[in-house]
This record gives structure tokens, C-alpha cells and sequence, in this order.
């Protein structure tokens, strides 16, 4: 294959491609100079006015979202008082504040996990899960379609599962439930499936910000999560949705910080950066062990000889064993995660907390029933990470129990920069930014190196779909068409007749099997292009008795035509779209100019390079021979 040449195509010869056969040459026609390759027609984004409709519609969808997460706390604290303190009230309360009958604690999870069984099997079974691979499923399989009974059974379900003492949180039900509410909008709009997912990401942000006030982190998690992608088709009206929730969230909830930390500034010895990396470490061992025992229990209640649905109320019978252990296990458990982050729990909670919460969240996740994961979360790392606190030397109160929050988010989550915004958002503890970031990635480091996929993740792969985290540039986006098209075309004139046509591409058809063209550009008598042919083409019409047929009565006109400065990824998309494997190129202010040829195996350059950086090594600099040893040599 011919390369470019300075600043053009290199023209084939007279004699065709190869010097075989006498098909006409490739035009001579110029690429324009290096200044027009700037490929001006292209940008950094891809983005259309229509982003500005989208995103009108999704700041609907926040204040829809901040609402139903409004409902949804005060839902739970309603049952949380009716079931545990006999009142009717619906102040968000955590059980175990007062001694409760064993009973109560031992029967309630189960009873609420009862309810939640027969809602799944009856209502649907969409509810069952904390909510984020159900939202990441219905993107991946189901067109972003969020049919709406989920809308109203998920919040229900996960209020009854917390309620009652389930240790969950809102966050995860609000995710799906925002996510609906977004996506039953968009299903009753004129929307393409990339939009609508729009829309279900910015419903499930903006229920994520109203729940925790926490607008960045809610943004982070979206694009970490569940976009899928950086794009401002997206990222514009998913911001539109979060900072109107927050703001709807701050006329209802208020807005201040769900655990405010007060730290001053900090300066911290290289000693205790060291000793969050070490931090960061244990933390990643806890998430990963939480983890896979989370789906051990999923594939322990598998094997039970029982319906599903029974099996909410199974994992709610560990949950009451686990109460009447440590009561404060229970529930959403705001109190305690503010106690730890605040420096104020005792060593006993601290350790009930992390084993009892660990062990009854993890089982009772794995039995399918309704409740988030990220309180939870929040819960089991503070409480690692304030029992670090009573080792390590003292910074500030609360500080190793952040770190630990952050690590057990970074690695249960495998969201690194999420987990440090949301325990900075949640604490407004800023001036700890960096030994967040340290102990979030060291847990982030070891969760992706020891599990394969994240507690969200492991739950899609088991659907039998394979979800990849790993962002990057797209290699068909850093080539042109100009990198890597023949130049040396075989060209047939409209005027030939179907024998001269078929005598002409025998000589390509004759030589190497990966140097045949396969679709012959059609030229009028002035080299301009009018059609295109293959020789299968040809033959068919000569069987079929046409003697005294031309190419030009078999060629196909207005033929699909490429350009110079197409990026890969452009003709990659071209060629899905119209089921195409070869189109001619020709130049951008003449479409009928005719410079070369483009194939599908000329696409896989862009592979082949990226596959080059990242398995290629070598040295490329070196040490220099001194001039004494050079002549000694």
C-alpha cells in the first residue's frame, strides 16, 4: 500500500495499479497542502443544539428526583418509628437508640423482608437489588426503559427493608427510582436510546445529590458509573438535573453537611501520608472481602430448595440475630457514621459496628432484598478506619475514620475520585483532600488488582453481560483516512463494455489475495466518479447475456465516498451504518474527485498501533559511553 507523499497522494502509474493490467490510474488529484490538514471540520466534542432540549427537560428531572428522594426518607422514617418506637412520626431515626423487646429486633427484618419478597414476585422483580446494576442493566439491554411500576414499588420496597432494621441505605433505591422517573419521561418523548439514558443518568444523579447533598460526588458517580462515556450531550444535562435537585433539596432537607468535620488546616509529616497509604490498604482488604461476601451469600441462598422470594426473609433473620447483637447496626444509621466521623463513638461500638454491619449487610444484600449500599459503606469504613485511629498517631478528630470511609468506598465501589468527593462533600472536611485521594487509590490499587469486577459489577457479569470500566481515547480517532488509504486504485470507464470491464480486473483478481480491490471506482470520460462495481457484479450481468451492456448499465450510482480528513472512527461508523466494507475516497470540496481507497483492514491500523504503545518496550534513552572508556574500547 502506498503511503502519502510530502503533502500529496502519490499518483498511481500509467499503467495501472502495480504496473499490472491497463486499468486506468488513480487520479492524480492533490490533497490540499499541511494548512488544510488541520481537518477544520472537526472538533474536540461532538455536540448539537438539541443538547440545550435535553437538558431543559432534565432540570424537570432533578426537581422530580430530589422530591422522590424527600419521600423516600421520610417514607422510611415513618416505618423506622411505627415498627421500633410505636409513634407516628417521620423523622429519619436509626433502631437502637433505646433498648428494644428481642423480639421486635429478631422478627421485624424478617416481616419486613417478607413484604419485599412478595412485592418482587407479584409487582416486579426489578425491585429486588440496591439499585445500581438494575440502573446499569436497564442502559446496557434495555434501551434505557425503566418501566414504571418500578418507579413506585422500588422506593416502597426499600423503605418496608430499611424500615424494619435492614442495614441499607436510600441512596441505592433513590438511584433506580430517580433513574424511572427520568426514564418514563424520556419514553413518553420523541428520544433516541442515548438521550433517554440521558435522562435516566441525570434523574439518578439528582436523587443521589438530593440524599446526600453531595451535587459533585453525584456527578462523579454518573460519569464513573453509569454514562458510559464524556461527552457534553451528557455531562451538561446530567449538571442541569443535580444542581436543581440540590437546590429543591435545600428548601426541603436543608443545606448544610450530612456529617460536618471540623478541620483546619493541615500538615501532615510524610510519616502519616504513609500511614494512609496503609489505610487505603486495609481498607481495600475489607472491601474486598465485603464484596465476596456478598456474592458467596448470593450463591449460598441459590442453592437454598426454596423460591426467591423467601429469601428477603432468611436474610432478615440474620439481620435480627445481628441486631440483637449490636442494635445500632441496624438501619440507615446516619447517628452512627456521624459518631465515628466525629470522634465520638466508644471502642465497643466502633468494633460491633465493623463486624456485626459487615457480616449482616453483606449476607442479607446476597439474598436479593431492597436497600442501597453506600451508607453501609460509609458505616463499615468509618469504623475501620476509627479503629486505625486508636493505633495511629492523632491528626484530627475523625480523620482516620475518613480515611477509611473513602477507602472502603474506593474499593467497594472501585471509584476512587467519587470516594474522596463524597467524604469531602458529606464532611466539608477540604483541607483533607490529599490524604483522601492517597488512602481512596491505595484501596482502589488493590481492589482492581485482587477482584475482577466491583459489587456492582459481579451482579451484571452474572446477567451474563460483560461491562468494562476502562476509559480512553478511541486509537480509529487518531488516524485519517489519508494515513492509511491505497492511493493505487484500478478505476473502469463508464463507457467499457462488461468484457473489457472483466479483462481489466483480472490482472488484480490474478495477483496476492490481500491486494485485491474487490470494488472498482466508475469514471466518466473526464476521470470524475459516477458510480462504483465489483467484478462479482460483472459477471453476474455477462451470465445473465449482457454482451452488449456497458458498466456503466451494472454500476451502482451515487456511490457512499469518504475523505482525506475522516478520522477511522468516522469511516468505522459509516461502514456499520450502510453495511459497507470498502468505499472509494475522494476529496472534500470535489466529491467526485477520486484519490484512493479505503478498506476494512485498513481500520485495524489504528489497533494495530494502539496495541504497539502498549505492549512494545524499549529503551529510549541511554546511559552515555564516557569519552575515556570510548577510546579504552
Amino acid at each position: 500500500m502506498q503511503e502519502l507523499a510530502g503533502d500529496q497522494v502519490a499518483s498511481a502509474p500509467a499503467s495501472g495499479r502495480d504496473g499490472r493490467g491497463d486499468g486506468l490510474a488513480g487520479a492524480g488529484a492533490a490533497v490540499p497542502g499541511r494548512a488544510a490538514r488541520k481537518a477544520s471540520h472537526l472538533g474536540d466534542f461532538t455536540v448539537r443544539p438539541r443538547m440545550l432540549l435535553i437538558t431543559g427537560w432534565a432540570v424537570g428531572v432533578g426537581a422530580a428526583s430530589a422530591l422522590a428522594a424527600w419521600v423516600l426518607q421520610k417514607l422510611i422514617g415513618l416505618i423506622t418509628n411505627a415498627v421500633f418506637y410505636q409513634r407516628w412520626s417521620t423523622d429519619l431515626v436509626a433502631p437502637g437508640l433505646h433498648r428494644h423487646d428481642p423480639a421486635l429486633v429478631l422478627l421485624a427484618p424478617v416481616a419486613g423482608g417478607l413484604v419485599v419478597g412478595v412485592m418482587a414476585r407479584f409487582g416486579s422483580e426489578k425491585i429486588r437489588g440496591h439499585g445500581m446494576p438494575e440502573a446499569i442493566e436497564a442502559i446496557l439491554t434495555a434501551g434505557s426503559r425503566v418501566a414504571p411500576r418500578v418507579a413506585a414499588l422500588k422506593p416502597v420496597s426499600a423503605a418496608v427493608s430499611i424500615g424494619t432494621g435492614g442495614p441499607f441505605g436510600a441512596e441505592g433505591p433513590i438511584i433506580i427510582t430517580g433513574g424511572a422517573v427520568g426514564s418514563i419521561l424520556a419514553q413518553g418523548l420523541r428520544l433516541s436510546a442515548d438521550e433517554r439514558k440521558t435522562l435516566l443518568v441525570a434523574g439518578a444523579a439528582g436523587g443521589m445529590a438530593a440524599t446526600f447533598n453531595s451535587p459533585l460526588a453525584s456527578v462523579l458517580l454518573a460519569i464513573e458509573l453509569l454514562l458510559f462515556e464524556w461527552r457534553p450531550r451528557s455531562f451538561v444535562p446530567v449538571v442541569a438535573a443535580v444542581g436543581t435537585s440540590a437546590v429543591v433539596r435545600g428548601f426541603l432537607l436543608g443545606t448544610g453537611a450530612l456529617f460536618p468535620v471540623h478541620v483546619t488546616d493541615l500538615h501532615l509529616a510524610p510519616g502519616v501520608l504513609a500511614l494512609c497509604v496503609l489505610s487505603g490498604v486495609t481498607g481495600g482488604a475489607l472491601a474486598v472481602a465485603a464484596t465476596w461476601l456478598v456474592y458467596l451469600a448470593e450463591d449460598g441462598f441459590a442453592r437454598l430448595p426454596v423460591h426467591w422470594m423467601w429469601w428477603p426473609a432468611i436474610g432478615g433473620l440474620v439481620i435480627g440475630c445481628g441486631g440483637l447483637l449490636q442494635p445500632r447496626a441496624l438501619g440507615v444509621g446516619y447517628d452512627v457514621i456521624g459518631a465515628l466521623l466525629t470522634g465520638q463513638a466508644t471502642i465497643g461500638l466502633i468494633v460491633g459496628i465493623l463486624v456485626v454491619k459487615t457480616i449482616i449487610w453483606s449476607l442479607s444484600l446476597g439474598s436479593g432484598t431492597s436497600g442501597g449500599v453506600l451508607a453501609p459503606v460509609f458505616m463499615i469504613g468509618g469504623a475501620l478506619g476509627a479503629l486505625e485511629g486508636a493505633a495511629f498517631p492523632t491528626v484530627a478528630p475523625g480523620f482516620w475514620a475518613m480515611m477509611g470511609l473513602a477507602a472502603v468506598v474506593g474499593g467497594v465501589m472501585r471509584s476512587p475520585l467519587t470516594g474522596v468527593v463524597f467524604t469531602l462533600e458529606l464532611t466539608r472536611a477540604w483541607p483533607a483532600a490529599l490524604p483522601l485521594l492517597i488512602s481512596s487509590t491505595a484501596a482502589y490499587a488493590l481492589s482492581t488488582l485482587v477482584l475482577k469486577r466491583s459489587v456492582l459489577t459481579e451482579k451484571i457479569a452474572r446477567r451474563g453481560l460483560h461491562l468494562t470500566r476502562e476509559y480512553s481515547t478511541d486509537p480509529l480517532e487518531a488516524f485519517f483516512v489519508r494515513d492509511v488509504m491505497d492511493s493505487d486504485v484500478f478505476m473502469l470507464r463508464d463507457t467499457d463494455t462488461l468484457a473489457e470491464g472483466l479483462r481489466r480486473t483480472r490482472a488484480d483478481h490474478e495477483g496476492p489475495a490481500d491486494r485485491v480491490q474487490h470494488l472498482y471506482p466508475v469514471v466518466d470520460e473526464h476521470g470524475r466518479l459516477v458510480g462504483v462495481v465489483t467484478r462479482n457484479d460483472l459477471l453476474e450481468r455477462m451470465a445473465e447475456g449482457g454482451d452488449a451492456a456497458t458498466v456503466a448499465d451494472v454500476m451502482r450510482r451515487d456511490p457512499i465516498t469518504v475523505h482525506p480528513d475522516d478520522t477511522l472512527s468516522h469511516v468505522a461508523y459509516l461502514f456499520a451504518e450502510h453495511g459497507l466494507t470498502r468505499a472509494p475516497v475522494a476529496a472534500r470540496d470535489d466529491h467526485r474527485a477520486v484519490l484512493g481507497m479505503v478498506t476494512l483492514a485498513h481500520l485495524l491500523h489504528g489497533r494495530r498501533h494502539d496495541l504497539t504503545e502498549d505492549r512494545h518496550r524499549e529503551r529510549v534513552l541511554s546511559a552515555p559511553i564516557p569519552r575515556t572508556v570510548a577510546r579504552q574500547g
